[in-house]
């Protein structure tokens, strides 16, 4: 199983890389295969054709299970990781990949921003996301019991859903 976290954050290295990765890793039980830190892939994101874009979205497109993360800001997700998203084709972009997707936040406002916003947009690319997005708030991600109570509830519907992606595929 290839596990790949992509975080879309402003800043490089950023508390939504970290958070994305703990789930990553406690949902799969290992470390991850791959990150992708949008940020760093530059100007590249604002057009079509860059090599190191494409090698990105490849990536994920080769991926089981992808957690996919982001800050939360006016009340969505950020540009950085529109424009990553917007470089994978409509309805088969990201088809039968399993997505977790992840946002960060200061308080629990926009706790449902992860599956009014993000999930939808990774379901029109294609993506399958059999379980409900995780609203992790950023100070406390590290110490509270938010990503333990996560897995516990959905883990196996995550890594069932790999497992069946594989058998059929």
């Amino acid at each position: 199983m290839k596990l790949t976290v992509v975080a879309g954050n402003p800043k490089p290295g950023s508390r939504t890389l970290d958070a994305a990765r703990l789930v990553a890793e406690a949902v799969a039980g290992r470390e991850v295969d791959e990150i992708i830190d949008v940020i760093t892939l530059g100007p590249g994101l604002l057009g079509w054709g860059d090599v190191g874009v494409a090698s990105a979205v490849e990536s994920v497109r080769g991926s089981d299970l992808v957690v996919v993360a982001s800050p939360t800001f006016k009340a969505t997700y950020t540009g950085v990781l529109k424009l990553f998203l917007d470089q994978f084709a409509t309805g088969t972009g990201l088809e039968n990949v399993v997505v977790v997707p992840v946002m960060l936040g200061a308080g629990p406002a926009h706790a449902m921003a992860p599956d009014l916003f993000l999930k939808h947009t990774l379901v029109e690319l294609g993506a399958v996301t059999p379980a409900p997005g995780l609203y992790l708030i950023d100070t406390t991600y590290t110490t509270d019991t938010a990503i333990a109570d996560y897995v516990a509830r959905w883990g196996r519907v995550l890594t069932d859903a790999v497992t069946t992606r594989t058998d059929i595929s």
